[in-house]
């Protein structure tokens, strides 16, 4: 069975991140991916551009880490890249690195530093030189801007090339051995499936395939079985970027909540996209709703009544609850493939939950109950923790 490493303990102990799109694609609404139409660097205008500023709205929502668009598939670099003539250099705005900026004040901060690269770009791909011209970028950003924690790799648009995988992932691990690398190649995590956040109800970190590209329902066979935690990344309104045409489909606390139940509590981590706007700053609207969420999920989750050890425990005084909060020792692997919570109360017992898999961490929702004995039942493997959260009788 495989084991996770601590990076990728500290990894899902993280939870939650905000996904930072910004770059050309911010002035040019109405592209798409790999429609190859051209985007003057002369737009590129973030007259207030303030990377504290994302950082603060990040930490308002509860993140523990952040991941910025350094390369899109455009091919334009958010720093001052000396392989080409597509960047940040070509701008009224030369003499900033939007990069560093981002990543000092995610230092600053106290949170985990993500860059996000997309190895495939426009044009580029059928260059004789393109594995140089890739390793040398991702040599500037790894070498320029202190430890980067985490390198999110998006496979869409590779599908059909083969890179020289063996030499990228040797450079990588040698400029940053303990870096994270995102769902391709040599990966630490992998890709949930969607770009919903959600994780399936049945999440199982053991594996030995993982889906490759956004674009593709292939797989990319991984050499042996790893542990390979699952990130879920999502939009908080629905395009990525940017857009003036989508004010109207912020996300509610509601359904950011369900999200992060539905992501965090099957046991993947949650990475939600916030799209700073022309000026370079968070729109208020998505800041507040940032800082809604983050109340929310501290409301419901930061205070539980009752911690223990896992399997049964009786209560000094019955309580009414309607949430569990379970979590797997997994350590030496991810084991527990089914589970029971039982509730007591005045000498009777009903079942009030039933599961498959844990992980890093399970919440379990059910109508509110009066119980003064909870039993947690796990098949395979031992929990770490239980936290039995009070609700209401409805």
């Amino acid at each position: 069975m495989a084991k996770p490493t601590d990076k990728q303990i500290k990894f899902m102990d993280w939870e939650f991140g905000v996904f930072f799109h910004f770059g050309i694609r911010t002035y040019y609404e109405g592209h798409s991916d790999w429609d190859n139409e051209p985007m003057d660097a002369a737009a590129f205008n973030p007259d207030k551009l303030d990377c504290r500023q994302w950082i603060r709205a990040a930490k308002n929502a509860g993140a523990k880490y952040a991941v910025f668009t350094a390369k899109h598939h455009d091919g334009f670099a958010n720093w001052n890249s000396a392989y080409t003539d597509y960047s940040i250099a070509a701008t009224k705005y030369k003499d900033r690195d939007i990069v560093k900026e981002f990543t000092d004040a995610c230092r600053e901060a106290g949170m985990g530093v993500g860059i996000y690269y997309s190895p495939a770009e426009f044009g580029s791909r059928g260059r004789s030189d393109y594995d140089d011209y890739f390793i040398n970028q991702i040599s500037e950003l790894l070498t320029n801007y202190g430890k980067i924690d985490y390198l999110w790799f998006d496979g869409c648009g590779s599908e059909g090339h083969e890179y020289d995988k063996e030499r990228i992932i040797s450079e990588i691990r040698r400029m940053q051995p303990e870096i994270l690398i995102f769902n391709m190649w040599d990966p630490d995590t992998r890709w949930i499936g969607n770009e919903d956040g959600y994780a399936p109800e049945t999440n199982i970190n053991d594996t030995d395939s993982l889906d490759f590209s956004v674009l593709t329902d292939s797989k990319d066979k991984l050499e042996a079985k790893k542990f390979l935690p699952a990130e879920c990344d999502c939009r908080i309104r629905d395009n990525w970027f940017f857009c003036e045409t989508d004010s109207n489909t912020l996300k509610s606390v509601e359904k950011l909540v369900d999200m992060y139940e539905c992501s965090v509590g099957r046991g993947a981590n949650l990475l939600l996209n916030v799209g700073p706007d022309r000026s370079g700053l968070i729109s208020e609207s998505d800041c507040n709703r940032l800082a809604e969420f983050g109340s929310m999920v501290a409301e419901l989750y930061s205070k539980p009544e009752i911690v223990f050890g896992g399997g049964e425990i009786s209560l000094e005084k019955p309580i009414i609850t309607d949430r569990i909060v379970l979590e797997e020792n997994i350590r030496d692997g991810q084991k527990i493939m089914a589970f029971t919570i039982t509730a007591g109360y005045n000498g009777e017992e009903k079942i009030i939950f039933t599961g498959t898999t844990i992980g890093h961490k399970r919440i379990c929702k059910f109508p509110p109950v009066t119980a003064d004995k909870i039993k947690i039942t796990a098949d395979g493997g031992l929990l770490e923790e239980v936290k039995i959260y009070k609700g209401v009788l409805q």
